[in-house]
């Protein structure tokens, strides 16, 4: 997964808002990436080009070496932000009239490889993994914050995508839970799969393995 010299701009009737500036990262399975930076930095804007949410205005976005982003048409995009990308939001996006399980269970209706009498199997192993087992027929109000964080984590990880994408986490949560969804995430990391984090809180430094920092539109490595 790779940006090279990624720019994004956009045309107001007044100016040109110069938001990314010649960003290039490469991201690497069994990692934990942070990116950091102030709100208006530009990294919500690169949350959403990553995540296949917007377009980027030059430069070149590769998924792997054979999936360049810029020759994919939108069917495609939907495709691989269903199967390839997990989200994981600071707001949960949990369908209130759904139970834990059911919620959990919704992206799979895409995956054509999975049988119906597969997904609640799937779905309870994931489930038991991050603790919610005895969850799985709550409705989302029945749940804390950081349960139904969980159980947002669960659903992006339900088609077993190779990335995760998680903008502020652990933006709705208390030090309690945000320690144990920042947990959550580094051990997925270890799993094969890239996992990148956007945030302002500084207690992602001790989970990632790599750390960027974006100020004004530029991206650069900051030592750990």
């Amino acid at each position: 997964m790779r940006l090279i010299k990624v720019n994004k701009i956009y045309n107001t009737n007044s100016e040109k808002l110069h938001i990314l500036k010649d960003v290039s990262i490469n991201f690497e399975k069994n990692k934990f990436y942070a990116i950091m930076g102030r709100s208006g930095s530009g990294k919500s804007t690169l949350v959403n080009i990553l995540g296949l949410l917007d377009d980027y205005t030059s430069g070149e976005y590769f998924l792997d070496e054979d999936t360049n982003v810029k020759n994919l048409n939108d069917t495609e995009k939907s495709y691989i932000r269903g199967m390839r990308i997990g989200f994981v939001f600071q707001s949960f996006y949990l369908n209130n009239n759904l139970t834990t399980i059911e919620n959990v269970i919704l992206p799979m209706y895409i995956n054509k490889k999975i049988e119906k009498k597969e997904r609640i199997a799937i779905a309870k192993k994931i489930l038991d993994k991050l603790g919610l087992i005895d969850r799985i027929n709550h409705l989302p109000s029945q749940l804390s914050g950081g349960e139904q964080q969980r159980v947002a984590i669960a659903r992006a990880l339900i088609n077993n995508p190779d990335i995760i994408i998680a903008d502020e986490p652990t933006g709705n949560l208390d030090s309690k839970n945000e320690k144990e969804i920042f947990d959550i995430l580094k051990q997925i990391s270890e799993e094969d799969k890239i996992v990148i984090v956007v945030t302002h809180n500084n207690i992602i430094k001790k989970y990632a393995d790599v750390l960027y920092n974006i100020e004004d539109g530029i991206v650069k490595k900051v030592q750990l």
